[in-house]
């Protein structure tokens, strides 16, 4: 009788362990899944840029236009080198999907004059940035390195500042304005000075720089850059006289690059 009941004590204690490792193991499984999904769960993707592949640049621009841009075109006389004119020369590149460009050069009585159109598309290689946020951050970083001015509020006169027209009159005949005193016809006005551009793709600035070129020519390079979705474009247009001393008209190169600016944002957009 001793004997069975040390038995039965013993498997008594032996299905308990049992019960216990078993409880153990269940109670394992419900603390791994109380947090269901946090390794399975995805992020995600950053959206892509509208901008899948990129036009061809020197067919960008129209006839029209260059003969706008590069009046030397017209003084062709040879049918041939007219042609090569208007066709450009494509810059090099490595990957058409990603960047193209093309330049025109074309001498004239006046003036040489240089374009290069440039087309980039931007894409993002992390998942979590899209394409345009990654274009977004080139563009800033093209912007910053133009290192534009600050701009300038715009004066106002009030009338307490306004003098009088009698006092205008007296000082303008008491104090004769030397020739020193005018503006430089080389200074651009703050009008059109380098500045951030509006209405012009997602964003865009202008930058109008003048240098000179050997001996004592002029040369006006203006930039006009703006980006559209995944894409940046950038236009520079550059004009040197033949004339030593004359400088390139600031505003009229501001306007012709402006313009195939918009034609090209146009032409994106389509």
């Amino acid at each position: 009788m001793q004997r069975k009941a040390y038995v039965s004590g013993v498997a008594a204690l032996l299905a308990a362990l049992l019960t216990g490792c078993t409880g153990g193991s269940d109670s394992g499984d419900t603390a791994d899944s109380s947090n269901p999904g946090d390794a399975g769960t995805a992020v995600p993707e950053a959206q892509p840029g509208r901008y899948r592949t990129l036009p061809e640049p020197c067919g960008a621009v129209s006839q029209e236009t260059l003969d706008s841009l590069l009046p030397g075109i017209r003084q062709l006389t040879d049918e041939e080198q007219r042609e090569n004119a208007y066709a450009g020369a494509p810059t090099q590149t490595f990957d058409t999907d990603r960047k193209v460009g093309c330049r025109w050069k074309v001498e004239s009585t006046e003036a040489t004059d240089h374009l290069l159109v440039d087309f980039e598309r931007v894409v993002s290689y992390d998942n979590t940035v899209s394409d345009d946020s990654e274009a977004e951050s080139l563009f800033s970083t093209k912007e910053e390195a133009a290192d534009l001015p600050e701009p300038t509020p715009t004066a106002t006169a009030t009338a307490t500042e306004t003098p009088s027209e009698s006092e205008s009159q007296s000082e303008s005949e008491s104090e004769p304005v030397s020739p020193s005193d005018s503006a430089s016809p080389s200074a651009t006005p703050s009008d059109l000075q380098p500045r951030v551009l509006d209405g012009l793709g997602d964003e865009a600035f202008l930058d109008d720089r003048l240098s000179s070129a050997g001996s004592t020519a002029q040369q006006r390079t203006v930039t006009v850059a703006f980006r559209t979705s995944n894409v940046i474009v950038t236009i520079q247009y550059e004009e040197q006289p033949t004339t030593i001393g004359l400088v390139p008209d600031s505003k009229e190169m501001q306007d012709r690059a402006q313009e195939l600016a918009s034609q090209l944002a146009d032409s994106l957009a389509d």
